[in-house]
């Protein structure tokens, strides 16, 4: 019984782009933030499928730094506007110092997020 020949990949000729050598860099990055090669990205966006950039693993770890910091400064003001006793030397100067840094942490994680969105290009 004879073996069935399927056609494969690596057994059919490859298709020549030419481009020039700031679009090759620029197709090469792009191949690079969604993890795949630069055959393979080019092949998914030649048959029409959506390619996925992947999230680096830095922002992401950014990002859960930013959000615990955030949730350590929203507990500290929740304990100093409760009325207790022990916190009433917690003068308006340091809530609005802290109500500061709040939105200073929000804004680093709104840029964070923004570089993880909109990658910028190399």
């Amino acid at each position: 019984m004879e073996k069935e020949n399927k056609a494969t990949r690596k057994g059919s000729p490859p298709i020549k782009v030419y481009c020039l050598p700031e679009e090759r860099h620029q197709i090469q990055a792009n191949a690079q933030a969604t993890g795949l090669s630069l055959s393979t990205f080019l092949l998914n966006v030649g048959i029409g499928y959506q390619v996925r950039g992947i999230v680096d693993n830095k922002q992401v770890e950014e990002l859960a730094r930013i959000n615990g910091d955030l949730g350590r400064l929203g507990g500290l003001l929740k304990l100093w506007l409760t009325d207790d006793a022990r916190l009433a030397s917690v003068g308006e100067a340091t809530i609005r110092a802290v109500l500061a840094r709040i939105e200073s942490t929000q804004d680093q994680m709104i840029h964070v997020m923004g570089t993880v969105v909109r990658p910028r290009a190399d």
